[in-house]
């Protein structure tokens, strides 16, 4: 893929289930305009969340019009309030009509890094410029407005570009960050040695799975 490095992905090639689609997300390029410039971001760190059958996908128990974008088609960016603070985005895979989605967690500024600088004029060095869900969104002025929107079509504020392929010995898998659900689950992605990888934070309690 890397002969292809820098086109927009395609709604086909992100049709995949989501741990399949984490690892193709993995050094591939979300860029995203704004008054001030445009930001690119390489994606170091991904999270993958399946549907109905994820005790911690939020579509776990069934469609919201809150989660409706994560139901498909695959390409468009699930953007959901966490915390009542922070925006969080995430890739949308699978087929239509079946929810699965990749959150973003991390990445290596490669586009108007001048431009992040003044929005994070507290970040201590690269590697912290976009480190975490919610700083990731903030450099990339991701908020509710951009839910839904597509990331395969070249005018759209918010795109996906494929970058060079992460070789597999670099990729590494663990317990995703933060659910107080389905905690060990190793759908955790991110490339070995990146500065940018978020420090790993467990969830919360176990809890135990309702009855069907």
């Amino acid at each position: 893929m890397s002969g292809d490095a820098g086109r927009l992905f395609t709604r086909d090639e992100l049709a995949l289930d989501p741990v399949d689609l984490a690892h193709l997300l993995l050094g591939s390029v979300l860029e995203a305009d704004g008054p001030d410039g445009t930001v690119g971001v390489r994606l170091v760190e991904v999270e993958a969340y399946r549907g109905e059958d994820d005790p911690a996908s939020h579509c776990y128990r069934g469609r919201t019009p809150r989660n409706a974008v994560m139901w498909g088609p695959a390409g468009h960016l699930y953007v959901y309030f966490v915390y009542g603070m922070h925006f969080c985005a995430n890739i949308v895979g699978s087929q239509d009509g079946v929810a699965g989605a990749v959150l973003l967690r991390a990445g290596e500024v490669v586009t108007g890094v001048d431009v992040v600088r003044k929005r994070r004029p507290n970040a201590r060095g690269t590697g912290e410029l976009a480190k975490g869900p919610a700083i990731l969104t903030s450099v990339l002025r991701i908020d509710r407005q951009e839910n839904g929107a597509d990331l395969t079509d070249p005018a759209s504020p918010v795109r996906l570009r494929v970058g060079e392929r992460v070789p597999a010995e670099q990729v590494r898998s663990g317990p995703r960050v933060g659910v107080a659900m389905a905690m060990e689950t190793p759908w955790r992605f991110w490339v070995d040695g990146s500065p940018a990888v978020s420090t790993y934070r467990r969830g919360g309690k176990r809890r135990v799975r309702p009855a069907s």
